[in-house]
Order: structure tokens, then sequence, then C-alpha cells
């Protein structure tokens, strides 16, 4: 087991410490991730011929502002109305809207020689860019959305959470676990930080604390494949922990080659150990010399291997030629 040892407070915080030296000494948590811009207003409001310059000509200079130009008396607009929010809405943040109702606010339409309506442009940078008059279908409105819309601003939290998970992928769960925990403390209902926390402190082999750290999560949170896979290592982790000395294992499995618990068993240590090609070997093993041993078991079990190793992971890549060799030859 590791020297080094994770701990979390109360809110689910966290912080790295290490007993290497003379003494237990506090890593420095990551910095915090900067706070994101100030927001340029509401996804979807009215503006007036007075608020046009602060909602529009300014707020475009962060993002790109479509302005609905509508009367109450049309009736393409008020088609165009409720598709045109909806489709802001699913554009999550990369536009937002404005409507102006031209018979309230005559000035602004005159000026940009609007004669009709409804009509919506795009502006960017406070000038317009583009723009469509007449009721549009949705797919339509999708269309403009995409041409026009801005790159939509990045997370912070969510780029941290994916910088430390790269750290972890590379195997630097220190690192990572550092970054998982300053954002922990910032939001402690942050999931995807939960989640790779769990993970940081089975790479440690702290077990019993990350078994704490997942229960701690709600329910919804277990809906997340991330968090299931998070969820399907922590229970081979702790199969594997149950097991004893690998060694003892591979005794017992060369004294008795046809002994499939023992070959099972030994098969859930190597994967804790992270030898996970020699655990699909032994589960195939299994699975070629008796299929139906504890009710299809072995392959169950390494269903759970590739659930916890992820789609893409060599091994999981390895697991499934393998499985299919057999099953469909």
């Amino acid at each position: 087991m590791s020297n080094n040892s994770y701990g979390y407070g109360s809110g689910m915080s966290a912080s790295y410490t290490t007993t290497q030296g003379s003494g237990p000494q506090a890593f420095e948590a990551a910095p915090k991730p900067a706070a994101k811009p100030a927001d340029t207003g509401p996804l979807i409001k009215d503006t007036s011929t007075q608020e046009f310059m602060l909602d529009v000509i300014e707020a475009s200079r962060s993002t790109t502002i479509l302005v609905d130009f509508w009367a109450p008396w049309c009736g393409p607009c008020k088609q165009l109305g409720p598709d045109l929010e909806k489709a802001v809405t699913e554009a999550k943040g990369r536009v937002k809207l404005v409507k102006l109702n031209i018979d309230d606010h005559p000035a602004i339409p005159q000026q940009m020689g609007i004669q009709s309506v409804p009509a919506v442009v795009a502006f960017k940078d406070g000038r317009p860019v583009d723009g469509f008059m007449g009721a549009q279908s949705p797919s339509q409105i999708k269309a403009f959305i995409e041409k026009n819309g801005s790159e939509p601003e990045a997370d912070p939290l969510e780029e941290a959470c994916k910088q430390a998970n790269e750290l972890l992928q590379a195997g630097s769960h220190i690192e990572a676990a550092q970054i998982f925990g300053a954002i922990m403390q910032q939001v402690p209902e942050h999931f995807p930080a939960v989640v790779g926390m769990v993970k940081c402190l089975l790479a440690n082999d702290e077990i019993e604390k990350a078994r704490a750290l997942f229960d701690s999560l709600p329910e919804e949170a277990l809906k997340d494949k991330d968090t299931a896979a998070a969820k399907a290592s922590l229970e081979l982790a702790e199969q594997s922990a149950d097991l004893g000395d690998l060694a003892e294992l591979q005794s017992k499995l060369a004294a008795n080659p046809d002994d499939n618990q023992a070959q099972f068993d030994l098969a859930v240590a190597l994967n804790g150990k992270n030898k996970r090609e020699e655990a699909v070997d032994h589960l195939i093993a299994i699975i070629k010399r008796d299929r139906d041993w504890n009710e299809d078991g072995a392959r169950k079990q390494l269903l759970q291997f590739f659930e916890s190793w992820g789609v893409m992971d060599p091994a999981s890549v390895y697991g499934r030629r393998k499985l299919s060799s057999i099953l469909f030859s």
C-alpha cells in the first residue's frame, strides 16, 4: 500500500497529505479556477429604444445577440417566437435573444430599415452580421444559430476536472487529487470531482475512504456513466482486497488448474494489481472450460472489468476480442 493518504472533511472537501520525510506535510491545493466572466444578462429578454445600446450593442461584444423584431398583430411572429426561444435555450449560451416590439419602440427598426416583421438580426462585436425575415422552421433556426453563434464560454470547473482526469489517466494521481480537492472545496456538490477523488483514492489503495466518499453521492449522480464506472472499480477493489495474497492464489491454481473458483479469484486479484490482460486471460480460460460455471459468472465478471476500465481501454479491446472469438466462433 502507498504511504500517501488523501483526506476529506465536512462538505466533501478534500486535501492531500504525504507522510514522506520527517513528518506529515500538506501539499498546497491547486489554485481555484478563475470565476466566469460577468454575465451579459438573461438568456431571453425584452428591450426598448433606451436599453438597446446596452442589451444588444454592448452585450454582443461578449456573445452573439439575436434581435427579434416583432409586433403583437403579426401572426408569423407568434409562430416564430416559441420556436426561436426554444432554439436559443437549447443553444446553451451560444446566443442570447433580445425581443423588440416595433409598435412600442419604432425608432430602432426605422433606423435599421426593418420594413416587415418578423425579422431576426444577429449582432456580433457591436454590429449586425446576419439576419432573416419571416417565419422559419425549427431546423432553419437551428442552422442560423449554428452559423452565427459564439463559442460557448469554457466552464473553468469543467476544464479543471478534465485536466485532473487526464493526470489520473497518466498515473499522476497525487496531482489529480489536488485539483479534484480544490474543485470540491469550491463546489462540494461537483459530482465529477467527487467521482474523480474516489478514483484517486482507489489508485492509492485507500478503499475504505473511497467507499465512504462514494456513498456520500446522491442517487441522481449514480445515473452518470463515469459514476457507474467508478462504482464498478470500487466493487472490484473491494473484491480484490478480500482475496488475500496473489502468490497464494497462484499456488492454489497451480495445484489444480481446473479449479474455476481459484482461477476466478486470481483474475480479480490480478485486476486489483492492474494486471488487466492477465486477468482477462484467466476469465477467458474459465469461459472456454465451463461457460455455465457459477451462472455464467466468468463472463459477467469480464463485463464488469470492461465497465470499470472503459470501452477504449486497451485491456477492454483485448478482452472483447478474446470473448468474441469464443462466443461467435
